[in-house]
């Protein structure tokens, strides 16, 4: 084992990279737009521009569904949308309502519910009246209560004569799919009208994802990894973005240590070894 923080910094010299390749957090700067997340993102922004009320994305954990979440926030014309991001959504009805409105930017949400619901009634055809779309995204959506759900599908009830108020995003892991097939959800299961499943990466994904990372982190073409490393981390990883993350990292602290400019199956091995996979 050797010392990962210590050798970070020199790993990265030593390759002369401009930043970590293979950091965990999502930055949509590093995206790999591999053709399921393509699609994702396509489905999410038709949702949106098609105002089709309640969308739901899920996939496994660190499938790289937040990544392209914020993707889309990215894209999204602020001149045009309002977006609201709750990224914790264990709340009570009341303090989602709170949430909402301070992510709208309302300075005095109110104190109870109804004040607040009233409040954000008024915040919403406001928006519209200025020709302004609100977007309202909640992710690990597989934690919200079953009466924290059902207050959301209340929120969307609220419409004027010829359109909705909020359009609601619910991003979670396949719990939550699970989660909308009980009977009780029927009425908000019925307003989905997207509804998409990330998938991992193929072994030919996989081994692009890995070469798009390590070229925009600024290497100048080293180091490569291997067909057999690129394999051998694919099989660990399950195809999961976040896990190939953390494998190419150990791997490429591997070769650093042997001075090497390939990663290879042995180094790809032993980040396996290290990684418990």
């Amino acid at each position: 084992m050797f010392d990962r923080a210590r050798h970070h910094g020199m790993y990265q010299k030593y390759y002369g990279f401009r930043e970590q390749p293979f950091s965990i957090t999502p930055d949509p700067r590093f995206l790999y737009l591999s053709p399921t997340h393509m699609d994702a993102l396509q489905h999410l922004r038709y949702g949106v521009e098609q105002k089709k009320g309640f969308i739901v994305l899920t996939g496994e954990v660190g499938c790289g569904k937040t990544t392209v979440c914020r993707r889309l926030l990215g894209e999204l014309d602020p001149a045009r949308y309002d977006t609201a991001l709750i990224l914790n959504p264990r709340l009570s009805e009341t303090q989602l309502l709170r949430a909402i409105l301070t992510e709208l930017g309302e300075k005095k949400p109110g104190k109870t519910r109804v004040e607040m619901t009233d409040k954000l009634n008024a915040l919403l055809l406001d928006r519209v009246g200025r020709g302004k779309d609100v977007v309202l995204i909640i992710d690990e959506s597989q934690n919200l209560s079953f009466d924290t759900i059902e207050h959301l599908r209340l929120l969307s009830n609220l419409e004027t004569d010829t359109q909705k108020l909020l359009q609601i995003i619910l991003i979670g892991q396949p719990e939550l799919a699970q989660m909308l097939k009980q009977e009780r959800l029927r009425q908000l299961r019925q307003r989905v009208q997207v509804f998409y499943e990330l998938k991992p990466l193929s072994l030919d994904e996989v081994s692009t994802y890995i070469h798009h990372r390590v070229s925009l982190a600024g290497n100048g073409g080293r180091p490569s990894f291997t067909p057999r490393a690129c394999k051998s981390i694919y099989k660990a990883s399950k195809g999961i973005p976040r896990i190939i993350n953390q494998l190419c990292d150990k791997a490429l602290l591997s070769a650093y240590v042997r001075n090497a400019d390939s990663v290879t199956w042995w180094d790809a091995r032993r980040a396996r070894k290290e990684t418990q996979l």
